[in-house]
């Protein structure tokens, strides 16, 4: 099997709209999240979400479709970030065949703010047509591929929370198996009106703030964004004298089979999924020096996460820094995998842990080094990003620095 590297990182979130920004406010300990200024949320268990600020579209993509929905121009944006860092903003001109560079993209509500304008009564009938083209989950694809010329494998996955890391994973795997050579992939979401009731619905949302692994902890805080990240094959990246920011080791993806929102008590699907990643990877538990948590802030998933590290890592579990980015970023749902496999990526290339914030009490069932609320030194070598989701979706991803 072939080796596969990431080369490129693309980001547009609550913190920052692209990853040098992101990375600042995110080991400085600042928060993103904001009261929602774009729709009317009385009636909603919160008004608070990671919304996106001082985006401007033609800033990162000068001619772009303007009409295409928020969450597409902002996987638009962060995929031409992440291939411009890849040093490929021209695959061709690198060697690349588009033929064999695709994309996997993923989402929890594809383009959620053109559906709502689209069942919105209108007196013009003339942009319906648009706004149901836009709506649907596959137009990323159209969209990023004519930007990017990318003409191989596509797909777009929808497994929930767990979408984006699952999202890597895939396009590791067609590198690794030779069916693609280059690949970018990621996640995108928008907070819309009846995507943040549908949450709020499921009880998944804090009434107050996200606050993960915290004894007082009473639920998560959604966002939008998108997080994009390029993965090559390492022999071309070398030959190109690519920058490498580690290698993509292993991959797993499950499900609990057990409930729609509740993970199972003692965590046997994220037990699986880390054991799983980290056999595929090669990598025994002794070598691995951070992971990046899911970390929802939700009474039950914090909890049973650690468990889950704890049972699989055994005594390095408690040697280990584990922590949670969604305090400072928000859960950015479609787009959470990738932005917390970037956190992860940059914390092995700085040697900084990002912190868990909003940490005010400990938990004794939460007791491992979960970084509260400052960034600390700590050398990363091998790493894991941890991902888990309503209705009982799991995956991890494993990376090595080179």
């Amino acid at each position: 099997m072939r080796r596969a590297v990431v080369t490129g990182l693309g980001a547009v979130t609550c913190l920052g709209n692209d990853v040098p920004t992101f990375w600042r406010n995110l080991i400085a300990g600042k928060c993103g999240i904001r009261p929602i200024e774009k729709f009317d949320t009385a009636g909603y268990r919160n008004n608070l979400a990671g919304t996106v600020i001082d985006f401007d579209l033609s800033s990162h993509c000068p001619g772009a479709d303007a009409a295409m929905d928020e969450a597409t121009q902002y996987a638009l944006a962060a995929s031409k970030e992440a291939l411009n860092d890849a040093g490929i903003a021209e695959p061709r001109a690198a060697g690349y065949d588009p033929l064999r560079s695709g994309l996997i993209m993923s989402t929890n509500f594809g383009g959620a703010t053109s559906w709502e304008s689209f069942v919105a009564p209108r007196e013009d009938e003339m942009q319906r047509d648009v706004l149901f083209r836009e709506a649907t989950f596959d137009t990323v694809l159209t969209h990023a591929a004519q930007a990017s010329g990318f003409s191989g494998p596509s797909a777009v996955l929808s497994i929930s929370c767990a979408s984006s890391t699952a999202a890597i994973g895939e396009a590791f795997d067609l590198i690794r198996y030779g069916r693609a050579d280059l690949m970018l992939a990621g996640g995108h979401d928008s907070i819309s009106p009846s995507s943040l009731s549908g949450l709020c619905i499921l009880r998944t949302v804090s009434p107050t703030m996200i606050r993960p692994f915290d004894k007082n902890r009473d639920g998560t805080i959604f966002g939008e964004g998108a997080a994009v990240v390029v993965i090559e094959e390492l022999e071309r990246a070398r030959a190109r004298g690519a920058h490498v920011y580690a290698e993509v080791l292993g991959y797993w993806q499950n499900n609990n089979a057990y409930h729609m929102t509740a993970p199972d008590k003692e965590g046997e699907g994220m037990v699986r999924v880390l054991a799983r990643a980290l056999e595929d990877a090669g990598v025994p538990p002794e070598r691995v020096d951070y992971i990046n948590a899911h970390g929802t802030g939700t009474t039950h998933h914090d909890p049973t996460e650690i468990r889950a590290i704890k049972t699989v890592l055994g005594d390095r579990a408690h040697d280990i820094p584990v922590s949670s980015i969604k305090g400072a970023v928000s859960h950015i749902m479609g787009g959470a995998g990738t932005i917390e496999a970037i956190a992860t990526l940059l914390a092995m290339r700085d040697g900084i842990i990002p912190p868990t914030i909003n940490y005010e009490e400990p938990d004794p069932e939460c007791d491992l080094d979960c970084v509260p609320n400052e960034a600390k030194q700590h050398d990363v070598a091998c790493a894991v990003s941890v991902s888990a989701g309503i209705g009982g979706s799991n995956a991890a991803v494993v990376f090595r620095k080179l």
